[in-house]
């Protein structure tokens, strides 16, 4: 392995900085670990090594001329196929995009490359951001660089599993449900879901328009507050784009959690879960106590209906969102429909995957006459009572620690034919989504077996600072981030 690419994306940036070494230096770097591990991990759906290196060349003659245009000017990273970047194939892991080549980049990639980051492919997800695993991914599953055999997670398993072996410093997921936070437990990575509103989702992919946020994904914490930074910006071309100034998360970054209140949900510690997960996490509280932070048991009694809620709401969204794919403006057409009927129907049965369809069905019928009311309506009210969990318990404590996920990376194959099993594995993130909340993972621990376990850190609105600084504070007494995976 090239020691560049051990590097985080800070310490790469310092060496850049200083001129030791350059960005072509460390593209190349990546570029040769993609090829090297790739063929077995399969995180990238393609590779754009002509526009990385021009970008890399471009940041070595702005760092000679002494004008980067940010600290992390010419660190290559990865993006999830959801995003739109211009003349770059962007598929969103589906058929039914096949070939489609957006004529504009997305707010959050218009960004990367104001700030002079080398854009080194499209990464692989599952189809439209719905799954926990990336096996519904229209060609190919992502293995997990922790074990082949299992999964990375999902939906931005690509992101999480690029990062995990080393292929980029550093890239951009989405969150809907938990497709940031949950891949990166699953890889020992930092995954980071910002408050809904922090981050542009103009030119992402929707899948459901109420929940879908982007974040950053990378090795360390400090890795993930240097690339929020750079993507957490007001932008009036999404009109749910919260006006709120950029945070500065590098300040207090080493602030440590002396003081801080953390609220432990007890209904976050259920039975199911894997015995691991838990004597990990109770083991991670015990040391943020020793750190100096004080633990508050807290209930956040609703949390029982959030997976039905949020199921119904999402895949009613979705229904809506993806009628916009019918063979007449965006990528696959079915070649031999006889009139538009035909077209619309042939294309979207030869273009969509199961898990898709089974989501769009019933997210049809929820919004159908006659079963609004007693569907959508009141999952919208329940989504009211969990946010209103959220706000009284952060009356009382400063963030929520829990588990990310129930479990530890499950083998490829073992939860496909059973949706309601792959649905529970983002039981405690999807929460934070129908709130609207921000929420991070951390890697804290391993399995016996060496697969990775993540600690989830929930905050106030707009409070992404405080998880990162308590975050950092859990990462420094430990060097899981120095930890490589065995690919």
């Amino acid at each position: 392995m090239s020691s560049l690419t051990d590097l985080s994306m800070l310490e790469l940036a310092a060496k850049l900085a200083s001129r030791e070494v350059s960005s072509v230096d460390a593209t190349r770097a990546s570029l040769q670990r993609i090829a090297q591990v790739d063929p077995k991990v399969r995180a990238f759906l393609r590779v754009d090594e002509a526009g990385a290196l021009k970008s890399a060349e471009a940041s070595d003659a702005r760092r000679k001329a002494g004008s980067p245009l940010s600290a992390l000017d010419g660190v290559p990273v990865g993006l999830k196929d959801i995003f739109l970047t211009q003349g770059v194939e962007t598929t969103c892991a589906s058929r039914v995009l096949e070939g489609f080549v957006p004529p504009y980049d997305a707010t959050v990639v218009r960004l990367l490359k104001e700030a002079g980051l080398p854009l080194l492919g499209k990464l692989n997800m599952d189809e439209f951001a719905m799954g926990s695993s990336n096996e519904s991914s229209a060609y190919f599953p992502t293995h997990n660089p922790w074990d082949l055999t299992r999964t990375p997670g999902g939906s931005s398993g690509g992101s999480a599993a690029a990062v995990a072996a080393r292929e980029v410093f550093g890239a951009l997921g989405t969150d809907t449900g938990g497709s940031i936070r949950q891949p990166a437990a699953l890889t020992n990575t930092v995954g980071l879901k910002p408050t809904y509103g922090r981050v542009s989702r103009y030119g992402v992919i929707a899948f459901a328009s109420s929940l879908d946020q982007p974040g950053p994904m990378a090795r360390t914490v400090g890795d993930t507050a240097a690339l929020f930074q750079l993507i957490a910006r007001h932008d009036p071309l999404d009109s749910t784009s919260a006006d709120v100034e950029t945070p500065d998360c590098l300040t207090g970054l080493e602030d440590g959690v002396r003081g801080l209140k953390l609220g432990v949900p007890r209904e976050y510690f259920a039975e199911g879960m894997d015995p691991e997960v838990a004597g990990t996490l109770r083991a991670s509280l015990e040391e943020l106590e020793k750190l100096g932070a004080t633990l508050v048991d807290v209930s956040l009694p609703h949390t029982k209906y959030a997976l039905a809620t949020y199921y119904l709401l999402a895949s009613s969204e979705a229904s809506s969102n993806l009628a916009r794919y019918d063979g007449i403006r965006y990528g696959q057409r079915a070649k031999d429909a006889r009139g538009l009927k035909e077209l619309y129907t042939q294309t979207r049965g030869q273009g969509f995957g199961a898990e898709v369809k089974r989501r769009i069905m019933l997210g049809t019928y929820a919004l159908s006459a006659g079963y609004y009311d007693a569907y959508y309506l009141r999952a919208q009210k329940v989504r009211t009572l969990i946010r209103e969990d959220f706000t009284k318990v952060f009356q009382q404590v400063d963030a929520i620690v829990s588990p990310t996920s129930p479990v530890p990376a499950f083998k490829l194959g073992a939860k496909v034919d059973d949706p309601l099993s792959m649905y529970l594995m983002d039981v405690y993130t999807l929460p934070c989504n129908l709130a609207g909340l921000p929420g991070l993972s951390v890697p804290c621990g391993f399995t016996q077996g060496g697969l990775p376990i993540g600690m989830q850190l929930l905050g106030r609105p707009f409070d992404e600072a405080r998880l990162l600084r308590i975050a950092r504070a859990f990462e420094r007494e430990h060097d899981f981030f120095r930890r490589a995976a065995p690919v």
